[in-house]
């Protein structure tokens, strides 16, 4: 195995399940958020060789996988046949009681796919709105109408939850 292979294999097994949580955030499916970080470290390790600064990585690899979910979202890629299996291994870490958070990550799904992604490198990666800007190639002003809206439309579907 050359030292590239090595570098990126300890980078790989380092920072993906971090990846995984985040693309399952933007698209709310396991199975799919697997495809996600599979597709995005594979876009990865075609310009490896290339990446200069290592200490800029997470940004990078963060950037591609955003992009990635973007970039399917606008195909029509997003129609895929879900069979409603719950996830094998959910995540560990718990923000709260169970049932809130899954009614949370529901109404999450259900945001707009640009909206969701600036929620979630906002809100959940604990990006600030510039580097959120960076990361989505988009003004900081996008950030925030696009943060406002994301908010919006979370609190109006938590609010529908709880009438229901």
């Amino acid at each position: 195995m050359s030292d590239r292979d090595a570098a990126f294999e300890a980078y790989f097994a380092a920072r993906s399940d971090a990846m995984r949580g985040t693309a399952y955030l933007l698209c709310g499916d396991w199975h799919r958020a697997e495809d996600l970080v599979q597709q995005t470290f594979t876009k990865i390790y075609q310009v490896w060789r290339r990446i200069q600064r290592q200490d800029a990585m997470d940004n990078y690899t963060r950037q591609t996988l955003i992009r990635t979910f973007l970039s399917e979202r606008r195909r029509g890629w997003f129609r895929y046949e879900s069979v409603g299996v719950p996830p094998a291994d959910p995540p560990t870490a718990s923000a709260g009681p169970t049932e809130e958070r899954l009614v949370l990550l529901e109404a999450l799904v259900k945001v707009p796919p640009r909206q969701r992604a600036v929620l979630v490198l906002r809100y959940w990666e604990d990006q600030s709105v510039e580097q959120t800007a960076e990361l989505l190639d988009c003004s900081t002003g996008t950030v925030k109408s696009q943060a406002s809206r994301g908010l919006a439309a979370l609190r109006g579907l938590l609010e529908e939850e709880k009438v229901r």
